[in-house]
């Protein structure tokens, strides 16, 4: 139990069932937002926003499968999807569509992409991350060796100043 705004509150625990769900719609929640879907759900909305620290590949479906956003799926992936759907019409493509886990506006919207050339690749998070923390230790490693050139070059001066005072002495 939990006290909260100074009454005693029990704890919910929500099924896996449940929690699936509420993922789903989340991930799958176009323009609306966390708040929004969390509100309808009847859920504090950082319960919601912990639960999407998930990743998503580990969110599976009630249906057992493991369901991956239109915008998280590769452009390789979304060509294919788009190669295997020629040939379908009306209701064998919703039904192809629907077993994919997209929409058939996504395979339009893709196939416009790949042929405006408008097609990006999404970096991941991860990806983003690392590329981020590489770039950074690059950074990090050409101020270094910045620093030693110039304390070299300090060095090969003051050498030169040395070499040029003792050759007059000798004189």
């Amino acid at each position: 139990m939990a006290w909260f705004k100074g009454r005693l509150q029990k704890k919910t625990y929500y099924t896996k069932a449940f929690r699936q769900q509420a993922l789903e719609k989340v991930y799958n929640r176009g323009d609306r937002t966390v708040q929004a879907i969390a509100e309808d759900l009847n859920l504090n909305t950082w319960t919601l926003k912990n639960g999407m620290k998930l990743p998503k590949e580990a969110v599976e479906s009630p249906a057992g499968l493991i369901t991956k956003r239109p915008q998280d799926w590769s452009l390789s992936e979304r060509f294919q999807l788009i190669l295997d759907s020629q040939g379908k019409e009306g209701e064998t493509l919703n039904a192809w569509c629907r077993e994919q886990g997209i929409f058939p506006h996504h395979l339009h919207a893709w196939r416009h992409d790949f042929e405006t050339g408008t097609s990006e690749a999404a970096v991941s998070r991860s990806e983003w991350r690392d590329l981020k923390a590489n770039y950074q230790m690059l950074q990090r490693e050409l101020k270094r060796k910045e620093k030693a050139l110039a304390e070299a070059a300090a060095l090969r001066v003051l050498q030169k100043k040395y070499q040029a005072l003792w050759e007059e002495k000798d004189e």
